[in-house]
């Protein structure tokens, strides 16, 4: 009998959301548009099965991207099917794949206790292997090559099978094999490892496959777009041969192709599967008609997606905002006068974001925040396990459970010091490399008095190390894992080096509060009855998407791609801007414009009540202020949907919004009353511009010193264009490029040139400013 009647486990779901809770086996596929409920329709379709199908609750398997998700899953799961949820093997793909190759290690090339790396132990072993290959990492980055390995490993393309397209390719060629030796002698993994090997391990044993997939009957994964390659063969491996897969997702939210996702795995899953139930989720729960019109007229002009009309019981709404600004401070001065002002009105600062493209877009209004009063949280600052103390002591923590951990051990061996330099570190590697032993044996042959090449006093630090180190590993078995972390801080004098690291008594205080919050971490594991491995694989696969946001009344500042999942009832989207949204990277990709079209509208439906769009005229880049053209996004929104500046701006445009910040300081006070005087549009601005250039070369923002005419300075326009399509020129900072496009505009020459590096792409330049050289 089940414990919650079909009545309840339905209740106050839509007709669509109720056909997918209810459908029957087989594949299934739900397109759930921003705000649709999926995860309530996930979880429901999982009690369903167990309540009212009769699925044993150990046949289901659910997967997701952050451990985030999966926490609100099983939360969600025990209030609508009791203790019986417990058996549902719910996580992330990385802890799923992790814990079942834990059990199939014998499957694999790795031993039982394999660790995880990330990304800065996976730099670290990259580093190495290209100090050992002799590549100058000045010359190649790290992180580049890095990225180029979980590229391929995404794709399933192991390190027999990748082929250099090109000099840089010919140097990953060379790395990558070297760099999964390291691991592999390490006993470590990173995060691609654990799908690819996943992978590996169903498709080499028939015995093995067959036996998860009559484990797990029933498959679902929520996120379905931000699939790639790898994770796509997962849940076909695992779904075979009955095919009972329920996936989630909506190609219009895939804005992680930087990361391997890959929308087309919907149009994919379609192909593969020609028979499978497909349902559209369209009816928002989140956001007002205004917003979701104007998300709709956003996203309706990609091509390669599923046609579908939000729409919600919210009739009406606020108007969206479109603001133009001068430039960037005195946007963000626009962003923080406005909230004052909603704030006023009875929003808290924890009901307001502000979600910009690129991270630099944080610093103007960081200022404006500190200037203004207004408290903040900066999401992708200083993450909890990016911190020094939080990875020291995971380090040790992983030694102790593989001591052939070779990028932990390195990090430890003299933190906090114990005399042991680096030379002899490197003494003790190289006797262990020829001797062809694992770090762990070494230092039992240290302690059995084995010879050695080390030094008297060097192999007596490692004995005592090594001493330590084994006491340790006794205590996992007969002690928690919180008697392990207070032995071991003890015992190294950690607390004390804390001290000794930090600048003063506060910084101190802090560092201490990060380790009381992973010691607490502990003593919850121990409640759980979690082992040390199983701690360390959940801690290793944490992310900055599972870290919770601050409780305090704050406003929220984060990227576009940070927002995924989030809402707030007042949103704020800055920087629309040609080249920063759509970024200009995005132009030479294929899908690249509508990836950041995607983005834009996952930032829209993040918006509850009110949505403010804003942009500026000018912006402070690496080359200094220059023009900015509005976001041909903006031009996709009808005006009707839009209060302030009318989304079809006139190319004149209107002075009126940069005398707004009068109040911002003497010189920004000063400075608009002489504006004041001016002709109000384009060209003046432009005119005042030029004027500031030369104070803006100087090292002085210009948008904060008075712009002074000087006789004759004022550029006389061009006859005719000095620049012409195909004609070869350079810039100081972009280097060479070929112009595509000139022509007069009132009183200065546009040219648009594509630039040979492609981190600049495609810019639109003014002549006067620009001094480019023709070639």
């Amino acid at each position: 009998m089940s414990d919650h009647p079909t009545g309840d486990l339905l209740a106050g779901l839509n007709d669509r959301q109720r056909a997918a809770v209810t459908a029957g086996g087989g594949p299934i596929l739900v397109l759930a548009g921003p705000g649709s409920g999926k995860t309530r329709v996930l979880t429901r379709r999982i009690a369903y099965l167990i309540n009212e199908m009769n699925i044993p609750a150990r046949s289901i398997m659910a997967v997701t991207f952050t451990n985030k998700a999966a926490g609100e899953m099983r939360n969600r799961l025990k209030s609508l099917a009791g203790d019986r949820m417990r058996a549902v093997q719910i996580g992330t793909f990385h802890a799923t794949c992790a814990r079942i190759l834990r059990i199939e290690h014998d499957s694999t090339p790795y031993g039982k206790d394999f660790v995880i790396y990330d990304t800065d132990d996976q730099l670290n072993a990259i580093g190495q292997a290209m100090s050992e290959l002799n590549i100058d990492t000045r010359k190649f980055n790290p992180r580049a090559v890095l990225g180029a390995i979980s590229s391929a490993k995404n794709e399933l393309i192991l390190p027999s099978g990748y082929v250099g397209q090109d000099y840089f390719g010919e140097i990953v060629s060379r790395v990558y094999p070297r760099y999964q030796a390291i691991l592999l002698d390490s006993n470590a993994m990173d995060f691609d490892d654990l799908l690819v090997q996943m992978v590996l391990a169903l498709h080499h044993s028939p015995v093995l496959q067959e036996k998860y997939q009559r484990k797990f009957a029933w498959v679902l994964v929520d996120e379905f777009q931000d699939t790639n390659t790898v994770q796509y063969q997962l849940v076909s491996l695992f779904g075979a041969p009955q095919n009972n897969i329920f996936v989630v997702g909506d190609e219009d939210q895939s804005i992680y192709a930087f990361r391997g996702a890959d929308y087309r795995n919907v149009a994919r899953f379609r192909q593969d599967y020609p028979d499978a139930s497909v349902i559209l989720l369209e009816q928002n729960y989140r956001s007002t008609q205004v917003v979701l019109d104007v998300a709709n007229a956003v996203i309706s002009r990609n091509k390669h997606r599923t046609p579908k009309a939000l729409f919600t019981d919210k009739a009406g709404g606020e108007l969206i905002t479109l603001h133009e600004a001068y430039d960037d401070e005195y946007e963000a001065r626009y962003v923080m006068e406005e909230i004052d002002d909603l704030r006023r009105r009875g929003y808290h600062y924890s009901d307001m974001a502000v979600m910009y493209r690129t991270n630099p877009q944080s610093r103007a209004l960081e200022r404006a925040c500190v200037d203004e009063g207004i408290p903040y949280t900066l999401v992708g600052g200083v993450g909890f396990y990016k911190r020094r103390e939080i990875r020291d002591m995971l380090a040790y923590l992983r030694v102790v459970q593989n001591p052939d951990d070779r990028v932990s051990f390195a990090r430890i061996i003299n933190t906090p010091k114990r005399g042991i330099g680096k030379k002899s570190l490197e003494s003790f590697q190289y006797w262990a490399a020829d001797a062809e032993m694992s770090y762990g044996e070494a230092l039992i042959k240290l302690l059995e008095g084995a010879d050695n090449p080390l030094g008297a006093r060097a192999a007596k630090l490692f004995r005592d190390f090594a001493e330590q180190l084994f006491a340790w590993r006794s205590l996992t078995e007969a002690s928690t894992l919180v008697d392990l972390f207070d032995t071991i801080s003890s015992d190294v004098g950690y607390n004390l080096y804390l001290h000794e690291i930090s600048d003063n008594d506060l910084e101190a205080a802090d560092r201490m509060d990060n380790l009381s919050e992973l010691r607490g971490l502990l003593v919850q594991a121990d409640e759980d009855e979690i082992n040390l491995p199983e701690f360390l694989i959940d801690q290793a696969l944490m992310t900055d998407a599972d870290t919770k946001l601050t409780g305090e009344d704050r406003i929220t500042l984060m990227t576009l791609h940070a927002a995924k999942g989030l809402e707030y009832p007042v949103v704020f989207i800055t920087g629309l801007e040609d080249g920063l949204l759509p970024h200009f990277r995005s132009f030479d990709e294929p899908d690249g414009v509508e990836e950041e079209r995607r983005l834009l509208y996952v930032g829209i439906t993040r918006a509850m009540e009110r949505l403010y769009l804003t942009y500026a005229f000018k912006r402070t880049t690496w080359s200094g202020s220059q023009a900015q053209e509005r976001s041909s996004f903006l031009y996709d929104i009808p005006e009707d949907m839009t209060a302030g500046l009318p989304s079809g701006l006139n190319t004149d445009r209107s002075y009126q919004s940069y005398k707004q910040m009068t109040t911002w300081g003497n010189t920004r006070a000063a400075q608009d009353t002489e504006r004041r005087n001016a002709t109000s549009g384009l060209d003046r601005l432009r005119r005042d511009l030029q004027r500031g250039s030369a104070t803006s070369n100087s090292g002085n923002k210009a948008v904060n010193s008075k712009i002074i005419p000087f006789p004759g300075s004022e550029p006389q326009p061009p006859a005719e264009p000095q620049f012409h399509t195909g004609m070869s020129v350079y810039h100081s900072v972009f280097g060479a490029g070929m112009v595509v496009e000139s022509h007069v505009n009132q009183d200065d020459e546009e040219v648009t040139v594509v630039f040979s590096d492609k981190r600049y792409g495609v810019k639109k330049l003014l002549a006067s400013l620009a001094n480019l050289t023709v070639q």
